[in-house]
């Protein structure tokens, strides 16, 4: 093996998946959990809670303590994922922060896989991260891109973006995520790919809505060409190069989200078009569905800075205002053209 150990904070879907890749470079994986369940499970060799009849290798083993995390390792930690979803940020930071203050202190990189955007401080993950850890920036990264943990187990050939500020950083997280079937692009736009990562989930609800009403191909094209040209009006407010966009962490995870069955933002988005509640939806799944509060979190954002996001100020309407979703496209549809530039 090219390296020694590798931390996973958190064993959710993504986070195990991505354990799943380091255990290809790596000689021990440890994943950190809180759940006794998801502990019991990894060290059988499956999440069978997130990824039910994946096999996971013997050298990716879990740990519940901070005590255990060290027993378990073997030479040194050298890269650390954080699979926490972005409601668990702030308190895990808050919480284990001498912990993790130790580690950066060796300069040992993080990797965020984060989606979405705080509905209360309107903040991107980065800022979030940056509100602990100010100090170790250049070692913060944050990886988004079209990638369902299941597929990345199957060893289906995976292509993502990994944003930070260091390059050197940048191109050894790359290495060491490197595998024949998964590969990270670097990149410094860290706005442009955290934004498409968070963005793209609204889109894909949308899309689920829309499926879930009856509409085909015509609209799901539609939907992502016009989702995108939203999605870089936000872009252009907080300075990302639109170039990034088009990349994996924008129209690659756009096209995988708004058309892939694996999807948990697209399948929230069919049972909405049902007419079941947001509340129930959510209450009767495992996974988390950050595209929910990421679109409260859009519609804010663009009402606050004036930028021009209709799709979202109408899946808003839906999701938080129980506006008839039929109602919201036709009136959609219904507004006079404009060119884009005037727009």
């Amino acid at each position: 093996m090219k390296y020694k150990t590798a931390l996973v904070l958190a064993g959710g879907a993504f986070g195990t998946s991505l354990g799943f890749v380091l255990a290809q470079n790596f000689k021990k994986v440890i994943i950190k959990v809180r759940s006794q369940d998801i502990y019991e499970e990894i060290n059988r060799g499956e999440n069978s809670t997130y990824l039910p009849g994946q096999k996971l290798p013997s050298s990716l083993k879990a740990a519940l303590s901070w005590d255990e995390v060290h027993s378990l390792v073997e030479g040194d930690i050298e890269l650390i994922i954080s699979g926490l979803p972005m409601a668990a940020i702030d308190d895990f930071c808050l919480t284990h922060r001498h912990e993790l203050i130790k580690l950066l202190d060796k300069g040992i990189p993080l990797v965020s896989l984060a989606k979405g955007i705080d509905h209360e401080t309107l903040k991107l993950p980065d800022e979030i991260f940056k509100t602990h850890f100010d100090s170790y920036r250049t070692q913060l990264m944050y990886l988004s891109g079209p990638s369902f943990a299941k597929e990345i187990l199957d060893k289906q050939i995976t292509i993502v973006s990994l944003a930070g500020e260091d390059k050197s950083n940048l191109l050894s997280a790359c290495d060491m995520l490197g595998t024949p079937f998964f590969k990270a692009l670097p990149t410094t736009d860290v706005k442009g790919v955290l934004l498409g990562g968070s963005l793209k989930n609204v889109i894909a609800i949308a899309g689920g809505i829309m499926e879930g009403l009856g509409y085909n191909h015509n609209t799901r094209a539609a939907l992502i060409t016009r989702g995108i040209v939203e999605m870089l009006r936000f872009g252009q407010y907080f300075g990302a190069r639109p170039e990034t966009f088009y990349g994996p962490s924008g129209m690659g995870d756009l096209i995988l989200t708004t058309t892939g069955e694996l999807s948990r933002n697209k399948s929230f988005g069919i049972e909405i078009a049902k007419g079941r509640s947001p509340e129930d939806v959510i209450k009767a799944t495992k996974s988390v569905v950050e595209g929910y509060k990421t679109t409260k979190a859009a519609h804010l954002l663009a009402q606050s800075k004036n930028i021009n996001a209709r799709i979202f100020t109408g899946l808003f309407q839906v999701l938080y205002e129980q506006h008839d979703p039929r109602e919201v496209i036709q009136g959609l549809m219904m507004l006079p053209p404009k060119f884009d530039e005037e727009s």
